[in-house]
């Protein structure tokens, strides 16, 4: 059957009817899915464009080898759990890539589950635009390590789409380019997605949404094949996100082969160790097309294609005879001219061992009070499934919105590397103003490690105390009734046991000259109220809270005035741990009275 269905391909003969038996094989054990109607009432359908995602780009047309990959004894693979089993070097997903994949599946089924989008899909549209990243060729943070860029959309054999993005994202100033490992262009990115601000997303939590990362390129993916309320177990639904992609009949063969093939089983291999694509780029010299043919048309959309009439894939007229660059049924592939595939180069950084778990280190809560550093940072170890200790493993804190605490450089994730004993400790976390509980995320990078949680709590400060208030100049205070004392008239200064003490709370009351029960005046010297309007301006205060000393200890009250009694009147200064002061405030009579 597999190998009848693969002829099919080759031949390009009835491209629908063949597309219509690999979608109903790929959701016969899927659960049904929603009504369209009831579907599209989900979300809000994709903007109308001409364009498709990558801009109708040239892409991979390698098919899958004839022998699929075995799916886990014991089961058949439905497509929902890990990528696992064994087969042809083609099911080896490279490592950080199928990471990135699985986690854009699982958000988007947590925030669109009606989509049932299948991680495989992604799989799939990856490996035809980018193969795979070029083979896993990405940093620890998923980022490619050399761009992933496109033919330039100049008209000639591929749509005219003038620069958008000023060369942000393809360095190209004239014109844009397909860019990433899944091959949006930059003004689709940008502005193309529903309300006007693009595809663009942030699969792996950085802050940043960057298309030359594999994370956040399978996110912004995953959101486009699913907006406009599709359920990618129905047949059209399926069929309308991949030409949606790339409008071609021959892409969408292309995809759902894969698609199909992936679905089998996989198997994850390290970063730089995934297959390439046979037809690389022989127009291209500087390597940043990430293989992708842009001398070959391959969709009739290039010079000298005839129109409706697709090239046959594997260089091969014959079925059943491998060609030049066509799998071999042994699932090798030999490259033009017979000689075997190039070794793959790995990357910088070879993947480590895979931790199964991320323990924290330390039982208790982190807790400090505001404005200061946490004496002991977060701190997690990585262990596999034996309980060994896991090195190298990409490891991100991320701290929740809910508080004002920060990373150096004020940031609000960091991702460190677990060293030799599999720990990864965050760097100084300092606490802000805002008190309270807050739990710090830690996850892994590449890997679908399920993430723990470190709980902080950040106290209020103690209050400042003051064990004494005196004054700063023993000048008798004296003014005429009706008038006001001098500005500044009353200065005084706080220390706790000698020294300056900042930051005290004061409260000023006009009291009565009652030795056994003074209580607030109604008469004589009064404050202000520095927050009233309108007539409530004039209006006699005589107590005041909320003043508080300075940095030194200092604290001059407000202006006090007077009403028309004359005498001698008393000025209380209190503070909540009991120090008092008592100023005297003489009024004379005014002259002539």
């Amino acid at each position: 059957m597999a190998a009848t269905f693969r002829r099919r391909l080759q031949r390009g003969a009835a491209s629908t009817a063949v597309a219509a038996l690999v979608l109903a094989a790929l959701t016969a054990s899927q659960a049904p899915g929603a009504t369209g109607a009831a579907a599209a009432k989900r979300r809000p359908a994709p903007p109308p464009a001409d364009v498709p995602i990558d801009g109708g780009s040239a892409y991979y047309t390698d098919l899958p080898p004839l022998k699929s990959p075995v799916p886990p004894h014991g089961s058949p693979h439905t497509g929902k759990g890990p990528a696992t089993g064994r087969g042809p070097a083609e099911a080896g997903l490279p490592a950080t890539v199928l990471a990135a994949y699985r986690k854009a599946a699982t958000a988007i089924d947590a925030s669109d589950p009606g989509c049932r989008l299948p991680w495989q899909l992604l799989a799939g549209i990856g490996k035809v635009e980018s193969g795979q990243a070029r083979g896993g060729a990405v940093d620890a943070e998923g980022t490619t390590l050399r761009p992933i860029l496109g033919p330039q959309l100049n008209g000639h054999g591929f749509a005219r789409i003038t620069d958008t993005d000023a060369g942000r994202y393809d360095g190209d100033l004239t014109h844009d380019r397909a860019v990433g490992p899944m091959q949006f262009i930059p003004s689709t990115w940008s502005d193309g997605g529903p309300d006007g601000t693009g595809w663009g997303a942030d699969g792996n939590g950085d802050g940043k949404k960057d298309p030359h990362n594999v994370f956040d390129a399978a996110l912004a993916a995953g959101h486009y094949l699913c907006a406009g309320g599709r359920d990618l177990t129905v047949q059209n639904d399926l069929d309308r996100a991949i030409l949606g992609y790339n409008h071609s009949e021959e892409y969408l063969r292309t995809v759902l082969s894969w698609y199909a093939f992936y679905r089998n089983g996989t198997h994850e291999v390290p970063d730089g160790k995934g297959v390439l694509p046979v037809h690389r780029d022989a127009g291209r010299s500087d390597g940043d097309s990430g293989g992708r043919s842009e001398g070959r048309p391959h969709h009739g959309r290039g010079p000298g294609a005839k129109p409706g009439k697709s090239p046959r894939p594997g260089g091969s007229d014959k079925p059943g005879k491998p060609g030049k660059g066509q799998q071999r049924p042994d699932g090798n592939r030999p490259t033009p001219g017979g000689s075997e595939p190039p070794t793959q180069k790995p990357t910088p950084n070879p993947e480590p061992a895979h931790p199964t778990t991320l323990v924290r280190v330390g039982d208790k809560d982190l807790s400090t009070t505001a404005g200061t550093e946490f004496a002991t940072p977060p701190q997690v170890r990585a262990q596999d499934a034996g309980g060994k200790a896991v090195a190298g493993v990409p490891v991100r804190f991320t701290l929740p919105p809910a508080t004002d605490a920060r990373f150096p450089g004020d940031a609000t994730t960091v991702t460190v590397t677990t060293d030799k004993d599999g720990l990864a400790t965050a760097p100084t976390l300092r606490a802000g103003d805002r008190t309270g509980d807050f739990r710090i995320r830690v996850s892994t990078v590449r890997h679908t490690t399920p993430a723990v949680e470190v709980g902080a709590t950040v106290k209020a400060k103690p209050a400042p105390k003051a064990d004494k208030l005196a004054r700063t100049s023993d000048k008798e205070l004296t003014a005429t009734a009706g008038k006001a004392f001098a500005e500044d008239a009353v200065e005084i200064k706080a220390t706790y046991q000698g020294k300056s003490a900042a930051g005290v709370a004061v409260t000023a009351t006009m009291i009565t000259n009652d030795p056994k029960q003074p209580v607030e005046n109604d008469k004589g010297p009064y404050f202000k109220d520095p927050g009233a309007t309108g007539d409530a301006e004039d209006k006699p205060v005589r107590t005041l809270t909320g003043l508080t000393t300075d940095a030194n200890g200092l604290l001059k009250l407000p202006k006090i005035y007077t009403d028309a009694h004359s005498g001698t009147f008393l000025l209380r200064l209190t503070t909540a741990d009991g120090a008092v002061l008592t100023v005297k405030l003489k009024v004379a009579a005014p002259a002539g009275a």
